[in-house]
């Protein structure tokens, strides 16, 4: 039997084929609002996608080929990655910030075979297919450096297709965040990912409507998912721009959105934000760097008990969640706490041996769920240090308190070593933010010439405030202790962020380093 036709007889039916029939439930509905202001009913949006998919398979797309996506906040880009996986290919998406080479340099580690680009990437496409060993670009509509296969598949029926993938086969690679090299590329399945969309999110409405302003290549396209799977519809907005967004939360009702840290701040900082209508918003989920206490107070008492913190990392997806009623809730280090286990997941503390600790006492956070990764890509090594026996090793330290609350201390990898012990940046950057002078901050360790290793804070100053070193470590020393107190200060207009949105401390320790205030 081929591997297509037991993949038919095995009933699975993949995320792609599950929203297909939620929108064919509702035909009328409005599925995508573009950038643009276009409305596309699910009707509308369901035929692109079998038409694009259609187009593909002609062209040599099924099971087992390997598809890059390089798109932004559109339409195109969401029928696209269906089409493919409709397809049987696995996809890839590029993230804006990575350069063309390391572009390259991915897309032949994947063994892509075709690559999909939409109107806001033509500039980005077009230093990449003048690289040697790029393999074959198609234009997501009409351009002057490719064919514009929306063109052929508009020309095509839109018939039904599906049962060409098991739950086994990769949907995605996804790769983690990186400046240098090439980013690990981390496989994930048809069947962890058809489960997440069970998960009903608390308060993003009924039917919800889901602003995009952030990148689709990361958590908000999951939440877009999610969205149309519910019977909701999708907002796209092409970047985040902290008026715009607040003028579409009011014009377009939307119930849900999801924000990094520092976007929420721009948002709380913006001068129409009194004077907007966020009457229907019923939950901002946030995450993907540490949030400031004082910033999340500020947040609740203007915006209403609308904030769902989530934790959780490529490998593992989901981990746990912070409702409304628990953002306040701090551990003993004054870290706030980042939830507890999503449904499905299982959350364990252990030691360098493998033991497991007592409520309280840190360790690393190693988690087993129906949604963890399938491995790395071409690393099985690398697979087998950390996922073992179905437990993802995040390379977090944390602890669980005696109720099940989760409490993250630093990432291991990032553990600062001084003389007289270890920083963990993550317990440093959050005493930092309840600093009246810090808005933002990054904590990152840098080796003078004789290799010791120092603590240095990238930090952005409140408005009209300059602090001090010595203020700085006053503060830190009296709170801390003396082993946490910074050997560096520096101001920052902005703290630089990795394609994925992370503190990017590989380039603040190459940049600032040297140069102290």
């Amino acid at each position: 039997m081929s591997r297509e036709h037991a993949a038919a007889e095995s009933g699975f039916s993949s995320y792609v084929e599950a929203v297909i029939d939620a929108l064919s439930a509702e035909p009328w509905r409005a599925a995508i609002t573009t950038a643009e202001g276009l409305v596309i009913s699910a009707a509308e949006f369901r035929d692109q996608v079998y038409r694009l998919a259609g187009e593909l398979t002609e062209r040599g797309v099924g099971r087992g080929t390997t598809v890059t996506l390089l798109t932004g906040n559109t339409a195109e880009a969401i029928v696209a990655r269906y089409a493919a996986n409709l397809a049987g290919a696995r996809v890839v998406g590029l993230y804006e910030g990575m350069s063309p080479p390391i572009m390259a340099r991915i897309m032949a580690s994947v063994d892509c075979s075709l690559l999909l680009v939409d109107s806001q990437q033509h500039v980005t496409a077009g230093e990449l297919l003048q690289i040697a060993g790029v393999p074959q670009g198609l234009s997501l509509g009409p351009s002057s450096f490719a064919e514009d296969v929306l063109a052929k598949a508009d020309r095509r029926p839109a018939l039904p297709m599906g049962g060409l993938v098991g739950p086994d086969d990769d949907w995605c690679i996804r790769h983690t965040g990186g400046t240098t090299g090439i980013p690990k590329g981390i496989r994930m399945t048809h069947g962890s990912y058809r489960q997440t969309l069970d998960h009903r999110l608390a308060d993003a409405g009924d039917p919800p409507r889901f602003l995009a302003c952030t990148t689709l290549a990361h958590l908000a396209g999951i939440l877009a998912d999610k969205t149309l799977y519910q019977g909701g519809s999708v907002v796209l907005r092409h970047g985040f721009e902290p008026g715009d967004v607040l003028a579409t939360i009011e014009h377009e009702h939307i119930t849900h959105t999801w924000l990094l840290p520092p976007l929420l701040y721009h948002l709380l900082d913006h001068p129409d934000l009194a004077g907007t209508d966020l009457s229907s918003l019923a939950r901002i989920t946030y995450g993907g760097t540490a949030a400031s206490p004082a910033r999340l107070r500020q947040a609740a008492s203007t915006l209403g008990p609308v904030l769902y913190g989530m934790y959780g990392q490529a490998e593992a997806q989901y981990i746990t969640e912070a409702g409304p009623g628990d953002q306040e809730l701090t551990g003993r280090g004054g870290q706030l706490t980042v939830g507890r286990a999503m449904p499905g997941v299982e959350i364990a503390i252990r030691d360098e041996d493998g033991t497991s600790l007592s409520p309280g006492e840190p360790g690393e956070v190693q988690v087993r769920s129906p949604y963890v990764m399938h491995g790395y890509w071409k690393q099985p090594e690398l697979t087998a240090e950390v996922l073992r026996d179905g437990w993802v090793h995040t390379g977090d330290v944390g602890y669980l308190d005696e109720d099940g609350y989760l409490f993250i201390v630093d990432r291991i990898k990032e553990m600062i070593v001084v003389v007289g012990g270890h920083v963990y940046p993550a317990e440093l950057e959050d005493l930092l933010l309840s600093h009246p002078a810090v808005t933002q901050c990054t904590v990152f360790g840098s080796r003078d010439e004789e290799s010791v290793e120092h603590v240095h804070a990238a930090v952005v100053p409140a408005a009209g405030q300059q602090p001090s070193l010595e203020e700085i470590r006053d503060f830190v020393t009296a709170r801390k202790g003396r082993l946490y107190a910074p050997d560096a200060l520096h101001l920052v207009p902005a703290i630089p962020l990795t394609a994925a949105g992370k503190p990017d401390r590989r380039l603040l320790r190459s940049g600032l380093s040297a140069t102290p205030a």
